[in-house]
């Protein structure tokens, strides 16, 4: 009877060995298999973001000038010089005539905003293409900045603007380069001059707007001008 038993209990431990052996190396596999991108300005996981924006209705900005505003909010989040997961999103490759100007809240991936914007009277006529940090110059600046404090000035309600780009914004200040509201940024003032009007290198913006948008981004929400000619990583100080 014993030399019955012995060979079925030998083919019944080999099989639960091998069906144990089966069970754990795919396990072991699949887990060396699982790759998460933890950094959130990599490309991949911009993308995921600009996909899963909530739009209210609104358009919603190119995927190459969210690229790269957002490769900017990260790296300000990383040296923490913003206090706010909002953005300020201005692409200045587009006509004047379209609204260009968005205000993004990250924490829910909502736009909030998306308005006109005016260029510096000497950046161009619709379209910008003539930029400079210089006083005078009545030409808008790129880059990143960073939002100050709210004042009552000339246009009456305006945001003070920090330029962080040396050589590109960083006169921001001086220049007086301020968000404020002005009559000449209206649909209506487009179809009588078949563009929008022109600041004097400020990002004016609807009269309409300006005290949501202010009270919104104010007090150092980060804020960036996008144009196709500059490459944040390639040109920006603040990327070397």
């Amino acid at each position: 009877m014993i030399y019955k038993i012995f060979p079925a209990a030998l083919l019944l431990l080999i099989s639960l060995y091998s069906n144990k052996k089966d069970f754990t190396t795919p396990l072991k596999s699949e887990n060396k298999a699982i790759v998460t991108d933890l950094n959130p300005s990599s490309d991949s996981n911009i993308e995921i973001t600009y996909n899963k924006l909530t739009t209210n209705q609104f358009d919603i900005p190119h995927i190459e000038s969210f690229r790269e505003a957002l490769k900017g909010f990260y790296l300000l989040k990383e040296k923490g010089l913003v206090e706010k997961n909002i953005i300020t999103l201005v692409d200045f490759s587009l006509s004047s005539n379209t609204k260009r100007l968005w205000v993004i809240d990250l924490e829910t991936n909502t736009v909030l905003y998306n308005s006109l914007v005016a260029h510096g009277r000497n950046t161009g006529e619709e379209f910008a293409n003539r930029f400079s940090n210089s006083n005078s110059s009545y030409q808008s600046s790129l880059g990143i900045y960073l939002t100050g404090e709210v004042y009552t000035g000339k246009h009456g309600m305006s945001l003070k603007l920090d330029g962080l780009e040396k050589g590109i914004n960083d006169h921001a200040r001086a220049r007086g380069v301020v968000m404020h509201s002005a009559n000449y940024v209206s649909n209506s003032f487009i179809k009588c001059n078949k563009r929008l009007g022109r600041s004097q290198g400020c990002p004016a913006i609807p009269q309409e707007l300006l005290a949501e948008i202010v009270n919104t981004i104010k007090n150092k929400s980060y804020l960036f001008i996008y144009h196709p000619s500059r490459s944040l990583e390639k040109n920006s100080p603040l990327f070397s």
